[in-house]
């Protein structure tokens, strides 16, 4: 079989993504490890549009009920892409980790992103052992301990506002000038009294012996080096994209995201899309990655009917 279109993920982008496709009657074919993206960890998610609080997994759930709502879509979970490359000039090749090889007319990159590392010593040494990266699933198993977490923005803030009901106390720990998360949140996280926050530090070797007992830094204002006790370190420095997959295909840019059109969401490589965190467009949000869902499979939907992307002519109702 030649799909019309495979998405690669199961975020928001790539739910709908899904759902537009199934709509225009493409021979679809949804790959992903798991439906929900990186917010299905999340405790709450309080700027889905429609839901005022849903919790993270029930984020997951609803997108998931949609998705397979839809009729004529393939969806296989826990399937990983591992390759995209050309065919005979007019198809493409999707590989899987499982060994399976899928031809497709067009492809929508939807993988999103991964957490970013510090790269310091004693942070690869002390994973799972004091040294973590997903406050939802970890911020438990620091009750009554103390708690360093290094980032300026909303991915640290969220980490602390998780921390606070177990952690005795939270130290927050970011490189630049002042904390760069959204206004309301940080009012809320950073005026806790079990909060201590550090500005222009630059973090330079988790230190411990089983585990975690430090986080050492550099205070940029003065260059002297100081070191906060702690229990363990979150890091919370944000994220990179999840696409290594066809890079001799598309440009990217330095920090690795999907350049794209940002009228159609097509790449450099007709026939390939993107959408969502992986791509180079701003403002990380699951509302604007389902916007740039739609819109790269219609372009895709337009591409694959011979229209070219982002024909004006089409017209799209009722959705």
């Amino acid at each position: 079989m030649v799909y019309d279109v495979i998405i690669v993920g199961g975020g928001p982008a790539g739910v709908t993504a899904g759902v537009y496709a199934a709509r225009k009657k493409m021979k679809c074919l949804l790959l992903a490890g798991t439906i929900g993206g990186s917010s299905s960890i999340s405790a709450t998610i309080e700027n889905w549009i429609g839901e005022p609080s849903i919790t993270g997994v029930g984020f997951g759930q609803r997108l998931e009920a949609h998705l397979r709502a839809q009729e004529g879509i393939d969806i296989r979970t826990d399937e990983a892409v591992t390759g995209i490359g050309r065919n005979d000039g007019t198809t493409f090749l999707v590989t899987t980790e499982k060994g399976e090889t899928f031809e497709t007319k067009s492809v929508i990159v939807a993988s999103g992103v991964r957490h970013r590392h510090l790269g310091v010593p004693g942070e690869d040494l002390f994973q799972g052992k004091g040294v973590a990266y997903c406050s939802t699933c970890d911020a438990p198993f620091f009750r009554n301990k103390t708690v360093t977490v290094v980032g300026g923005g909303n991915c640290a803030l969220e980490a602390v506002e998780d921390l606070l009901p177990y952690a005795t106390k939270v130290t927050i720990l970011t490189i630049d000038p002042e904390f760069t998360g959204d206004p309301v949140l940080r009012e809320r996280v950073l005026g806790s009294e079990k909060v201590s926050a550090i500005r222009n530090a630059k973090s330079e070797e988790i230190v411990g012996e089983r585990k975690v007992t430090a986080l050492r830094y550099e205070d940029l204002s003065t260059g002297e080096r100081r070191e906060i006790p702690c229990d363990g370190v979150f890091v919370e420095i944000g994220m990179m994209p999840n696409f290594e997959l066809a890079r001799d295909l598309v440009e990217r840019t330095r920090g690795g995201e999907i350049v794209v059109n940002p009228r159609t969401f097509e790449t450099s490589c007709p026939g390939i899309f993107a959408a969502g965190d992986v791509t180079d467009q701003p403002y990380r949000q699951n509302n604007i990655s389902a916007g740039q869902g739609a819109v790269a499979s219609l372009s895709a939907y337009d591409f694959v009917r011979g229209a070219g992307a982002g024909d004006p002519t089409t017209v799209v109702s009722g959705d």
